[in-house]
């Protein structure tokens, strides 16, 4: 099976995002093909496990990269062979999967090594001036043996692995007996390849060779057989003709004595960008992955590395890269659902965008269900109306619209409780403010911004009066000034919203020139300003903030 499009809300995480992640996850569940999962890349909050709890809905799981990992790119389907195996059998291998190289592992699977189809070519091919090289193999009767697919006669110490000197017999008896008396020929060492020459045969077996092979799968007279015996000598019978038998004993080396001992090797949870920029001026053609055991797990080669990735996401609640799952601008964004401003987000491929001018994600997800004929479960109905209900303060605020309210009401039927109900469960758990440190405060519901030159983030946290926020102030002030001094921030701010009253208060760390264009009522000049009726980040604030930004901009150029 493919791997699910992942479907995920903002990196902070509030309760829109979170709900409608999962409620778009069921709803493609029932109307496409394939499998999606709803996943978070920030931490829940007491408000969005209050949602979930109440409707008995689990929390998505924490993916917080998607990056791409040479582990995705890589082949974990393992050609390999052992240093004892044959040149032959690692040539079968490298024709029956249309492969370069073969890597050489341990019977434990650590990497030992590597043979390449080019190393092959290179030991096979023969180097005028060099023939003692070309005849001389290290290999065991018994991988000759099996590289010919011979018939053995009789077999004297098959398994032993000694160097070996490779001649035909295709000659006169009296040239053969010059040729052995010219060139010393040691019988311990001497595998003679002859067809059915009897005089030769019986030369080979009066010398103590090593081997005697009879090419061409021809019978052998059984006197033959009974002297090889007595003598000592190996017999087999090649199915192949004398040249090609040669070749095959040849090919009977053992993998370890022709291959590198010199792999270039990754691990698993690189990323393929660093692998990528790390082998484009490489010169191996396939590379190996390993664990930290030296465990072989896998092979690649740069076209895997270009090779676009398989993870999917969809986006809801934002349409920001600044604000995505790390790693989302390196694969698949194949739709967005959102309700706020257009940002910076560019694709290959046209998408699926929507974007709707309504009060939360939620809203959307749930019109969606409307439109296409389905009705949500209850815990599903219930979990949008958190995301909705949270985002719009319970229809309060400003960004509220009528498909909110229409939306709103049609849920309510198929969760059986209301708004104003699910309400007191969201908003009664307690003081963010009281219960979190000043940096998780700050971390909590926060949105990063690019406008022009500048990059800013803007915190929002609902409260029920600002008592707490007074006694923290300060403390809030310095975690503030950390946040923006360790993102190069322009401005940094934190919005704490009274929910019971509707207003807010704005503390905000940043350039002084753009604090100083700030014109609402300051509380604490530069640091704290009062926002009577002002309760909506997206709508109310982040306009504000935007056309300070952009009056700064043109200031600058100028």
């Amino acid at each position: 099976m493919s791997d699910p499009t992942l479907i995920f809300g903002h990196r902070n995480p509030d309760a829109d995002a979170i709900c409608s992640a999962i409620a778009y996850a069921d709803f493609k569940d029932k109307t496409d093909e394939g499998t999606f999962q709803a996943a978070r890349c920030g931490n829940s909050n007491a408000r969005i496990d209050a949602v979930l709890d109440h409707f008995g809905v689990g929390l998505p799981p924490f993916i917080g990269d998607v990056t791409p990992r040479l582990r995705e790119a890589m082949s974990g389907d393992l050609v390999t062979v052992p240093s004892h195996a044959t040149c032959a059998e690692a040539l079968e291998l490298i024709e029956r999967h249309d492969i370069q190289v073969v890597p050489v592992v341990r019977e434990d699977g650590r990497l030992q090594g590597q043979v390449s189809i080019f190393q092959l070519g290179r030991y096979f091919v023969p180097r005028l001036g060099k023939a003692q090289e070309m005849r001389r193999v290290d290999t065991s009767l018994s991988s000759i043996v099996r590289a010919l697919k011979a018939e053995v006669l009789h077999l004297v110490e098959g398994d032993r692995v000694e160097e070996l000197q490779v001649r035909v017999g295709a000659m006169d008896i009296r040239s053969f007996d010059r040729f052995t008396d010219r060139e010393y020929m040691d019988p311990d060492r001497s595998v003679i390849v002859v067809g059915d020459r009897w005089d030769i045969q019986q030369r080979s077996i009066q010398l103590g060779i090593r081997l005697l092979v009879i090419t061409g799968g021809l019978a052998v007279a059984d006197e033959v057989v009974e002297r090889a015996r007595e003598e000592g000598v190996s017999l087999i019978v090649s199915p192949y003709d004398s040249a090609t038998t040669a070749w095959a004993i040849r090919a009977a080396t053992r993998v370890g004595e022709v291959m590198s001992l010199e792999s270039v090797e990754f691990r698993p949870q690189e990323t393929v960008a660093d692998v990528r920029r790390k082998t484009s001026t490489m010169g191996p053609a396939v590379f190996m992955v390993t664990n930290d055991d030296e465990r072989l797990l896998g092979v690649f080669t740069r076209r895997d590395l270009l090779r676009p990735s398989r993870t999917r996401l969809i986006l809801v609640d934002h349409n920001e890269l600044s604000q995505a799952v790390s790693g989302a601008e390196q694969v698949n964004i194949v739709e967005v659902v959102d309700h706020h401003r257009l940002g910076d987000l560019r694709t290959q491929d046209p998408i699926l965008f929507i974007n709707r001018p309504v009060g939360s994600t939620c809203t959307i997800v749930a019109d969606l269900y409307r439109q296409a004929g389905l009705t949500p479960s209850g815990d599903m109905a219930g979990v949008m109306m958190g995301g909705l209900v949270s985002d719009t303060l319970n229809l309060r605020s400003p960004t509220a619209t009528p498909l909110d309210h229409e939306i709103l009401s049609w849920l309510e039927e198929l969760a059986g409780t209301t708004g104003s109900e699910l309400a007191d469960v969201i908003f009664s758990w307690g003081s963010v403010v009281g219960q979190k440190a000043p940096d998780e405060v700050i971390a909590m519901d926060r949105k990063v911004y690019q406008e022009g030159e500048f990059r800013f983030a803007i915190s929002q946290v609902e409260e029920v009066g600002f008592g707490e926020f007074w006694d923290r102030s300060d403390d809030l002030m310095e975690a503030l000034e950390r946040s923006r001094s360790d993102e190069d921030l322009a401005l940094a701010a934190l919005m704490v919203t009274d929910i019971k009253e509707q207003d807010s208060l704005l503390l905000v760390r940043g350039e002084e020139r753009i604090v100083d264009a700030i014109t609402y009522p300051a509380v604490e000049q530069g640091e704290v300003y009062r926002l009577t009726g002002v309760v909506s980040r997206k709508k109310q604030l982040l306009p504000f903030i935007s056309g300070i930004l952009r009056d700064g901009s043109e200031t600058v150029a100028g």
